[in-house]
């Protein structure tokens, strides 16, 4: 049988409590991974792995997560950042206080996942960073100024930390996703989703197990290798 190679290999997933993040947990898990799901809220302990409770926009927080998990589970080899969070209005509208908790959140937060793991990735010679963007931080969209600034900044960073990570054979790539059915996209509109799902070419909004294949696919030291400062679509043709 063909292997992703992710067998007992320690990956975090931020936002692993639910929707994108605990899909992505269960299957890593499936793949044999030891899976550290980490989120503000409380979530199911993986098979083999652990459920942690810490906040993304504090370094200090993630900090004792990441000394946690190396006491626990070892040194780690993958980080998903996942976690993220909407406050959409048009930009007219859009308050301070909604602009810095999604910047807070979905940008800082990123950079306060990936910094407490990163050196023990280059330390030992192997590693793979996936962060989660958007369709909207690809291509822009109405009313989510902030989101789609922060998701587009995303692919800046792991397009930078993949020039900066090659050296130590530590990769680092994006997944932007479409519309996929999970509790954020549940708020839209029964009228606004009709007119997005028009225009898909599948007809229909993604699953969250279609993301976690996308990152299990850039995780694997087996199937992408060779792939890093990429930004693997996931939209059903949405957006290309």
């Amino acid at each position: 049988m063909v292997s992703l190679g992710l067998e007992d290999k320690v990956i975090i997933v931020t936002g692993g409590a639910r929707g994108i993040g605990a899909a992505i947990v269960k299957l890593l898990v499936e793949f044999g991974a030891k899976v550290a799901s980490i989120d503000v809220i409380d979530g199911e302990t993986p098979p083999g792995g652990l459920a942690l409770k810490a906040d993304v926009t504090k370094l200090d927080s993630m900090e004792s997560a990441a000394k946690e998990i190396g006491e626990k589970l070892g040194t780690v080899y993958g980080v998903v950042a996942n976690a993220g969070i909407t406050r959409d209005n048009f930009f007219t509208k859009l308050t301070d206080e909604d602009w810095d908790q999604v910047i807070a959140v979905n940008l800082k937060g990123v950079k306060n996942t990936i910094q407490p793991f990163i050196q023990g990735m280059y330390d030992q010679n192997a590693g793979s960073i996936v962060a989660i963007s958007s369709i909207s931080g690809d291509r822009g969209n109405a009313g989510q100024t902030n989101y789609a600034s922060t998701k587009a900044a995303v692919i800046g960073m792991m397009k930078s930390i993949a020039r900066e990570g090659a050296r130590f054979n530590v990769r680092a790539n994006a997944i932007a996703p479409g519309f996929i059915n999970t509790e954020m996209t549940q708020k839209i509109p029964d009228k606004v989703r009709d007119k997005i799902t028009a225009e898909i070419p599948f007809r229909r909004f993604g699953e969250p197990e279609d993301i976690a294949w996308a990152v299990a696919f850039l995780l694997s030291p087996v199937a992408s290798s060779y792939v890093t400062g990429e930004v693997l679509r996931v939209n059903g043709a949405h957006h290309t």
